[in-house]
């Protein structure tokens, strides 16, 4: 596709896709998955993000499709609860990240982001504009506590506290699994939405020194309402299959609670608008970029 702008806007999009132990390859301006089952065909065009897991086999048509439909591409482990690699987002423009940058950079600037944060997760302003970032976290770890003590009495599913360990995941109880399925789910759409508008995954605000950082900050405006009730849902019926009905839930969830489009919204209002470019990447993927000069302000001299 020659024009980005051509393509659908991300927040219309569909939630997610999850495969494994098929072929997926082109079909038309599409994809297609091919299993023991025969082909299905997959819209690309209306999917935000594609979980590719264990057994999958892509081709590089089929990846060339997802591409220009602005598809991004995940490739995960299984039931999707690990995250190894995957594809760039649907901008070449380098605004917003720097525009994050410079947040994350500035100390009083950050802790302003990091502020409303916390109002989002509270859904009310914060008692005291003043507060250290400890009180913020007592206040937030206390909120998290009472959210699954809530879940846990309304589903009546018993919680001991958040226990799991990756390298023995079966040995896991039906609710930390079905935790630790949902969270995924949710970094997905969230790693999704970060790319699609240009941020970088790894420039945390509450969340530090990791290639993810960002995708916790912006997830865990959410789970306490989309994660937490869904696993314990999912717990509640039992072991079986926790993981595969966790996922099928979750994106029910989350287009029942239009996500996608929250997200974008959240994301502008926290960290506010970038500013504008002098140039237009994304109408020629292959235009040169500007030349920076000490004092520049973003337009600067094409190069």
């Amino acid at each position: 596709m020659e024009d980005l702008h051509q393509l659908p806007k991300f927040r219309d999009c569909l939630s997610y896709l999850y495969l494994e132990h098929c072929r997926v390859d082109q079909h038309e301006k599409s994809i297609a998955a091919h299993d023991v089952n025969g082909m299905t065909p997959v819209p690309a065009a209306s999917l935000s993000v594609l979980l590719l897991g264990p057994g999958v086999s892509v081709t590089h048509a089929a990846v060339l499709a997802l591409a220009d439909n602005n598809c991004l591409v995940v490739w995960c482990g299984e039931q999707g609860v690990r995250f190894y690699a995957h594809g760039m987002g649907g901008t070449r423009s380098a605004r917003a990240l720097l525009h994050q940058a410079g947040l994350v950079s500035d100390a009083a600037r950050r802790m302003d982001v990091v502020r409303r944060m916390y109002e989002v997760r509270f859904s009310e302003p914060l008692p005291d504009r003043d507060m250290s970032i400890e009180q913020l976290r007592g206040l937030e770890g206390a909120r998290v506590r009472n959210a699954y003590a809530a879940a846990s009495r309304e589903h009546g599913v018993p919680w001991t506290g958040r226990n799991y360990n990756r390298s023995q995941w079966d040995a896991a109880d039906p609710v930390n699994r079905a935790l630790s399925a949902a969270n995924a789910a949710l970094y997905g759409i969230c790693h999704a939405a970060i790319l699609s508008l240009g941020y970088s995954p790894a420039l945390g605000f509450i969340h530090t020194g990791k290639q993810l950082s960002f995708v916790y900050d912006v997830a865990d405006l959410y789970k306490t309402e989309i994660s937490i009730p869904v696993a314990f849902e999912a717990a509640k019926e039992g072991l079986k299959d926790v993981e595969r009905r966790v996922r099928l839930r979750c994106r029910d969830r989350f287009r029942e609670a239009r996500l996608l489009p929250r997200i974008v919204y959240d994301l502008q209002k926290l960290l506010g608008q970038p500013p504008d470019e002098e140039f237009a990447p994304d109408s020629d993927p292959a235009l040169p970029t500007p030349l920076w000069s000490p004092g520049d302000t973003p337009g600067a001299k094409e190069g």
